[in-house]
């Protein structure tokens, strides 16, 4: 039977449950600026320092789901975020398919409601947790530990988590992944990443989608890769079109290399605790297999523009 998440999951505290401890006895924040927790309001009503101690709950609690997951469990983290419809699942499901078949992967689904995308998962055959976040805009470090009871860590080699389609609010909020990998759309206007710098700043690497499409809806593609530059002129832009698979190449590479490249820095934590990203699993026909985290054609590092 499959399990549905809803907010709130376990005993990490949840934004909720910690504005409520603010508001409840001493009003430290008010509305206003309860309000504004991770959602853009730049004006100061006073509440920096207790909204900076909330958010460094969240950003430490994702360093505990970071250390437990990839360094205790050696499994890789990444994490897809962007609006509705910009195609993050089709794009999962794109890697999960090119994905050699000894390769264990997991999905965290997060959406306000239904199971629409966790049931498409499933169908790749892949372990699945669909978590609900109700009137949340964004999954946050509680949410993700309590999807774990319908996931076996020890099992998995490759954890993917699809964040809700938000474009503001999962900012603040990261999940302990070694790739945050936003994804916008050409159907949502060669304007779309100008208008959220926050997000893109607070992620590795950006996809535009949807590029074969981009002439029927009027989106210049040069434009948005080009904001892209502008806005975290370090991160690496991917074109694809994930309902035809064109672009994959790229994007499977540079999962690849995040994966690798933490693998390396943490390379005498590795040693001495025997995990990593390469690691060995007991499967059901009990034989020991040993996995390295890579996916198909990971040599080709080139970006693939369609017209």
């Amino acid at each position: 039977m499959y399990h549905t998440h809803r907010h709130p999951r376990t005993d990490a505290p949840s934004i909720d449950r910690l504005l409520d401890r603010l508001l409840g006895e001493s009003g430290i924040l008010g509305p206003l600026g309860a309000h504004r927790m991770g959602h853009g309001d730049d004006h100061d009503h006073g509440d920096s320092d207790a909204e900076a101690d909330i958010l460094a709950q969240f950003e430490e609690q994702a360093e505990n789901l970071h250390e437990r997951v990839v360094h205790d469990h050696g499994v890789f983290v990444a994490e897809f975020l962007g609006a509705t419809g910009s195609g993050k699942t089709r794009l999962i499901e794109r890697l999960i398919e090119r994905a050699p078949d000894d390769e264990e992967i997991g999905v965290i689904v997060g959406d306000v409601a239904g199971e629409d995308d966790a049931t498409r998962f499933r169908e790749l055959g892949v372990s699945v947790a669909n978590v609900n976040t109700g009137k949340e805009c964004h999954l946050d470090p509680g949410l993700v530990e309590g999807a774990f009871e319908d996931l076996d860590l020890d099992a998995l080699d490759t954890l993917y988590i699809e964040n809700v389609g938000n474009m503001v609010c999962p900012a603040d909020f990261p999940l302990g992944a070694q790739a945050r990998v936003l994804v916008v759309s050409a159907t949502e206007g060669d304007d779309v990443v100008r208008k959220h710098p926050l997000l893109f700043q607070a992620c590795d690497g950006a996809v535009i989608n949807k590029v074969d499409i981009a002439g029927a809806v009027n989106a210049d593609l040069d434009t948005m890769e080009g904001d892209v530059s502008e806005i975290a002129p370090e991160m690496p832009t991917f074109r694809t079109s994930a309902e035809h698979g064109d672009g994959l190449d790229a994007l499977a590479a540079f999962l690849d290399e995040r994966g690798h490249v933490h693998a390396s820095d943490h390379e005498a934590y590795v040693a001495e605790t025997a995990h990593g990203h390469s690691h060995e699993h007991t499967h059901a026909d009990g034989q020991t297999h040993e996995h390295e985290h890579t996916h198909e054609n990971a040599h080709d590092h080139t970006h693939a523009d369609q017209d």
